[in-house]
């Protein structure tokens, strides 16, 4: 009996040792910076994420991360939906969203990354390049429709508005800054995205398109580069002081370009994953300072503003 004992003891303890260690190994699969995950961008920033995750795998050769790029709604569906668990977004998760995640015992973190702005583009035919600030809000209220309103020698009639797409932050941002509660009026329409509001304005000579600046800021890229050649940007007027000023990186990081919003990256994970730390890298300097190379202005680094003249 005592011989069985030992036998038995001999038998049982490699086998706990083995069962243990197999778990181990199938509970970690992924960390801050191995694993394979689907995150979630607004696709207004599609230029700077493949800039930063290319980066990020270039770091981390065990890592990959797979991006959809779509509508700010479509956005945070995928989120509330748990088909994501990090997102880039222009806002904030609302209250009602931070309680239904919370009533599932998931504490959402929100990191802001950057500091972006829309740009309004038009026509390179166009000369008028000036818009006041309560010309913007006439516009979207619709008492302002023809180009001679803007300048009464222009030879362009109607003024047609396009914007991205109907689900989109920029169509959002725009009806929460000028407190816009109905619908847009007749002459503003939406396209898929900010590529065919460019595609739109270049072959419009009467139109004006809204989007992220993102997509025309970044000097040293061949597809921003392309835009910022097809369509002419509009200074817009500081309503507080009237200097008019374009969403150039300096006008966005001392405040005094008009229309200026937040990046945020939001991530719901519940360990130390691999959106956990995309999230750290894109906050930390080595994104940051991609972030400045792109155009926009970094949120978790100082900026040092240096005036040049001629």
């Amino acid at each position: 009996m005592k011989n069985f004992r030992k036998i038995l003891f001999f038998i049982l303890i490699p086998s706990v040792i083995i069962s243990g260690c197999g778990q181990s190994s199938n509970q970690i699969t992924e960390t801050p910076t191995t694993g394979n995950i689907k995150i979630c961008v607004d696709e207004s920033y599609q230029l700077l994420l493949d800039t930063q995750i290319y980066t990020f795998q270039s770091l981390y050769n065990f890592a990959k991360i797979n991006p959809a790029y779509k509508p700010e709604v479509n956005v945070f569906k995928d989120f509330m939906n748990d088909s994501v668990r990090t997102i880039v977004a222009t806002r904030k998760l609302t209250q009602n969203e931070e309680d239904v995640l919370k009533s599932k015992s998931i504490i959402p973190i929100t990191t802001k990354i950057a500091y972006d702005a829309l740009a309004f583009i038009i026509n390179n035919n166009n000369h008028d390049s000036l818009l006041k600030y309560n010309q913007i809000n006439d516009i979207f209220t619709g008492s302002l429709n023809q180009w001679k309103q803007i300048n009464p020698k222009s030879n362009l009639q109607d003024l047609i508005v396009v914007f991205d797409n109907n689900n989109s932050g920029n169509v959002r941002y725009i009806k929460e800054k000028f407190k816009i509660k109905e619908n847009f009026p007749s002459n503003c329409f939406a396209v898929k995205s900010n590529q065919e509001v460019i595609n739109y304005v270049e072959k419009n000579e009467n139109a004006i398109g809204i989007i992220s600046v993102n997509w025309i800021s970044d000097t040293d890229d061949s597809i921003s580069i392309n835009f910022m050649k097809r369509t002419k940007v509009v200074s817009i007027e500081n309503p507080s002081n009237g200097v008019f000023s374009k969403p150039y990186q300096g006008y966005i990081a001392e405040g005094s370009y008009p229309l200026i919003r937040d990046v945020y990256m939001i991530c719901r994970e519940t360990f130390a994953g691999l959106g956990s730390g995309f999230v750290q890298f894109v906050a930390g300097d080595q994104g940051q300072r991609i972030i400045l190379k792109s155009g926009l202005v970094p949120a978790t680094m100082p900026v040092r503003l240096v005036e040049v003249t001629k």
